[in-house]
């Protein structure tokens, strides 16, 4: 079975319509979507639309979280004082050129999906979170202590992970014990579609093939690609500076940061 995941749209319609062109060329067996389709650039309504129009299984992020509350708090972490003015006139945007059919379906979005597999005979559970199981705004970067991130999955019954919520696209596999036997916990961070922040502006979703060879008792069974895809960048960017919303955004998706 190939499954294909991607996150993280951020109202980048151009990047949204490039990502699904490219999944169809894979041709996946199921598609999923771990949030944050809104905030930052001037397409959340079409976003939606295409989203809901395909029936893509889609959980929560945080910006869909504030968004569908209709609240000034996106729940992002911005850092410096330049940061949190910009993104209160991104959330502010947002709110006010959200439709309300569109904000009730944020707002019901679920916190995860599990998907639970019998491979060979062994149970394998897959779960999709925007940021962590513990809290839909948590940063899992790929610097994360390795006794933390064991502790997640394992509190969370994971033996797959799969996240967004950085835009910094990465793959580790944690091993433990169970049973005196060795265990192996895929943590995936599937990267971001219209926003990404790993100094590479393409998109990326990933492709993941699960077969009845794949088993958390084999660290090398599953396997991960990383889509990187091209976009209409110059459209998104002329959609940023005819707005009102800060001329950064448009450098950032430039650049990829």
């Amino acid at each position: 079975m190939k499954i294909a995941l991607f996150s993280d749209i951020h109202a980048n319609l151009p990047a949204l319509e490039a990502c699904l062109q490219s999944m169809a060329i894979q041709n996946p067996d199921a598609v999923y979507c771990l949030g944050d389709l809104v905030g930052y650039n001037i397409w959340p309504n079409e976003v939606i639309h295409e989203i809901r129009q395909r029936a893509i299984p889609t959980i929560m992020g945080n910006y869909d979280q504030g968004i569908g509350l209709n609240s000034n708090d996106c729940g992002c972490a911005y850092k410096t004082d330049l940061e949190k003015e910009m993104g209160a006139v991104s959330i502010s945007y947002t709110n006010a050129i959200v439709g309300e059919e569109e904000r009730n379906y944020l707002r019901t979005l679920p916190a995860h999906i599990r998907i639970d597999f019998q491979c060979g005979g062994q149970p394998l559970s897959l779960l999709l979170v925007h940021g962590s199981p513990r809290k839909i705004n948590e940063y899992l970067f790929e610097d994360r202590e390795e006794k933390s991130l064991l502790n997640i999955m394992e509190k969370a019954e994971a033996d797959i992970m799969c996240f967004g919520h950085t835009h910094k696209p990465y793959h580790r596999i944690i091993a433990s014990e169970v049973n005196a036997q060795p265990y192996h916990r895929h943590a995936i961070n599937i990267g971001s579609v219209g926003k990404p922040k790993d100094g590479n502006p393409q998109g990326c979703y990933v492709l993941l093939t699960i077969d009845e060879n794949v088993s958390p008792f084999s660290g090398e069974s599953l396997k991960v690609e990383f889509i990187r895809f091209d976009y209409d960048i110059e459209r998104a960017v002329k959609a940023i500076e005819e707005s009102i919303l800060p001329d950064a955004y448009a450098d950032m998706l430039r650049r990829g940061y």
